[in-house]
This record gives C-alpha cells, structure tokens and sequence, in this order.
C-alpha cells in the first residue's frame, strides 16, 4: 500500500513510524513532515490546509489510504474534500470533528446525552460573560471555543483575573477567531487522564490509557503549552474508571454523534478528570494526542494499518486492540522561551544515539534538514521517549535519554511522570 500522512509534528513522526512497521506499508508519504519523518517517509511539500493540492497528490499518486493527523485540517472539511474525490481517507468529516473543534458544541452535546462534564455557560457576547462571572463560583475556567493549539484554556482564580480572560480571549482575540464564543465551565479537582480510542461510526476501542504535562514549568508552573511529556499507562485509570467511561462515556459519546447525524471515524481522544464525584470529561480531541501518541503507539501490538482501515470500513468490532504490559514516558525538548518566544535554527546534536536502541525513540516535533544538518525549527522540538518494565525504570530511562541530544537553548520539565512516585 501507498500512505499519505498528513502534519508535520511528533505525532506525525510516531505516526509514520508505526506505520513503517507494517508489511502493508509499501511507499510512505508525508506533507508537509519534518527532519524526523524523512527517515520513514519522502516529504512532500504541501502545507496541510491546502485541501485540494493535497487530493490532486494523492489522486496522482495512487494512494491508497491517507491519514490525517492534525486537528486544523479536520475542523476544517478534509475529510469530506477527499471522500468526494474517492480517495481512502481516515479521519472524521467536518461535521464530526466539530466535537473538536468547537466547545460549546461538545458540552451542549454532553448535556442533551448526559454524559458527565463541569456545569458550564456559552457566551458569545463579552458584556453577558463578564455579568455571569459578577455571581460564579472561583476558582473557574474560561476556555475558547475553536482551536487554539491546545492553549485556549484559562484557570481563573478570582473575578480581576477572570475580567482580564475575558478580556483577552473575547476582546483582544489571543487566540484569534478561537474566542468568537466562550465556554465558562466550574473547575473541576481531582487526576487527569488521556483516553485515546478508534472509532469506526458505531463500534469504539480505548487505547491504553495516558497522562500529559500541560505546563510549561515545573510543578506544573508557567503558561499552557501543547504539551511538555506524558507518561503512560496512567496509575489512576483503574479497571473501575475504565468500566464506568465504557458505559457512561465512551460508547456514549459515539452513540449521541451517531443520533445528531454526524457519525465519527477516526479518533476520539478522551480528557477525562477523575473527579471525587466520579469521572468527567474535560474536552473531547478528533485525533492523536500529541504528545501522548509518542507514549502509546510504541506500546500497541497491532498493525495500525489494519486498525485505521478497519475504522474506515466500519469493522472495528473484528479488531481486538492490543498493547505491551510495560510503560513508556516522554520528555519534551523545547526551544528555551516557548510557548511565548523563541530562537530557531541550532544545530542538533546525537540523533545518531538512538539508532538501534530498543525501547528508546525520538520522535520529531520542530525540526528541519539544512546544509549545516538537522535543527531546531519549532517550540517543541524533540520528544524523547522511553520504555520500562513500569513507569519508573520508563522515567528513568527517558531521562537518561534526554541526555544524549544537545542543542543550544534547550529546556524541558524535570518532573515528567514525578505523578507515579505519588501512586
């Protein structure tokens, strides 16, 4: 088979390399992709929004199965551009990525469906916002409705802080068209947890289970990012959490898409919060997480391309998801300044460390091939990954790792996974 992947981050890379692992895999492509990919795939150079440059390549090409990996694309009607051409694409249509791509649309879909979420207001207007936040409860969450790359979240601890988000999501537009409309949500306490899962329309299967690192400091300090490290399987996603999310949750949410005529396929990433008043759901994501894609796919058995056709053809239900008894964890190399600011362009050092080296990766999120070699070209730059026997020989290992890769103003969190020590 011919596969077209489309996106150019970590999870791309994770992507692409798992998919490289299949007998299936004849030829691999990848738009716009990065220095990392290129190992497994040729790089071609179409930007991810251009929907019809993208369907002209693959139409040209032959090939046979597309992947889309970023959100943006989704939200905004690739899916739907390749099916209408006949190309083999998976990933959900427009009107089921909306589950992503707006906020106030997933919680008034968790209400009408009552699968558990925050109680929650939708506003669209700043004036009605900043009234409703003169009589609400602190802390609270304020959080823009589209896409803001993962970073359209705001935790407010009291009415001037509070006024101040209103203020820069709705009126000063931080995160662009994303703040149009905004979601006031009560803040919920307790452990969070990622749930990846295939869905095929009807049938769904969980991944195993995994933990981000939002912040970009320690102690889960400093601005949100789109992700500093993750660990999985999560120790707090117990058989129990995993029984009531099958019923109230997972299958849930896949039903109520199905009833609104908007039938999902592709992924459906669950953050759940492990609330003491049982599990609830933080957002619904349309695709891989990133970087928790660079955590679970090293531990699943299955050839993922069996499991993404299988989505696409609706017979998920013959697949029996399978994932190693072991752990893997993380660590992200960013650009010293990001999420505000940042230098690109030095020179990254030791790649070559992980060549053959089983149960450690590097998976690629910012980087480009240039005459002086491979450098950084992004926020996130790396993410260095590991696998143990458990989270702490996976802990261990990953920042062992961290230590073989060197490049000028590098910087990532010392506290990756610090959560399993408390388990």
């Amino acid at each position: 088979m011919k596969i077209l992947i489309v996106g150019s981050g970590g999870r791309e890379h994770a992507i692409a390399w798992k998919t490289a692992q299949s007998p299936k895999a004849d030829k691999i492509y990848c738009a716009p992709g990065n220095a990392g990919i290129a190992e497994y795939a040729q790089c071609v150079n179409i930007g991810a929004m251009e929907f019809d440059k993208l369907a002209d390549f693959a139409a040209a090409h032959e090939i046979d199965l597309t992947v889309i990996g970023m959100d943006d694309p989704l939200v905004g009607g690739i899916v739907d551009v390749f099916e209408a051409r006949g190309l083999k694409v998976f990933g959900p249509k427009q009107n089921a990525a909306v589950l992503e791509g707006s906020k106030a649309f997933s919680k008034d879909l968790m209400k009408k469906y009552n699968i558990p979420t925050a109680a929650y207001e939708n506003f669209d207007d700043a004036e009605e916002a900043l009234k409703y936040l003169e009589t609400a409860k602190f802390p609270i969450v304020l959080k823009a409705d589209g896409l803001a790359l993962g970073k359209g979240v705001l935790i407010c601890q009291n009415l001037e802080e509070a006024r101040e988000g209103v203020k820069s999501i709705m009126e000063d537009k931080k995160f662009g068209s994303a703040g149009n409309r905004m979601v006031v949500e009560e803040f919920m306490t307790g452990r969070e947890v990622s749930v990846l899962t295939f869905v095929d329309g009807k049938t769904i299967k969980t991944m195993t289970s995994a933990q981000d690192h939002k912040r970009a400091g320690d102690g889960d300090t400093g601005l949100n990012t789109g992700g500093m490290g993750t660990f999985s399987p999560s120790p707090f996603y117990t058989d129990e959490v995993d029984e009531f999310c099958k019923k109230y949750v997972y299958q849930a949410t896949v039903d109520a898409m199905a009833a609104e005529g908007r039938p999902f396929k592709g992924i459906i990433f669950f953050g759940l919060m492990l609330t003491p008043d049982g599990p609830k759901v933080l957002e619904y994501n349309a695709r891989f997480g990133d970087p928790e894609a660079q955590v679970v796919l090293p531990r699943m058995k299955n050839d993922i391309i069996d499991v993404f056709e299988a989505c696409v053809d609706g017979t998920l239900d013959k697949i029996d998801l399978e994932f190693e008894d072991n752990a893997a964890v993380c660590v992200v190399l960013a650009s010293d300044g990001y999420p505000v600011s940042y230098e690109k362009g030095f020179v990254i050092k030791g790649l070559e460390n992980f060549k053959d080296k089983d149960g450690y990766y590097v998976f690629h999120a910012g980087s480009k091939q240039t005459e002086k070699g491979i450098v950084t070209n992004g926020g996130r730059v790396l993410g260095v990954t590991a696998k143990g026997k458990d989270l702490k020989e996976a802990r261990a290992n990953a920042y062992e790792a961290v230590n073989w890769i060197d490049f000028e103003n590098k910087y990532y969190r010392h506290d990756i996974g610090k959560a399993i020590d408390e388990a």
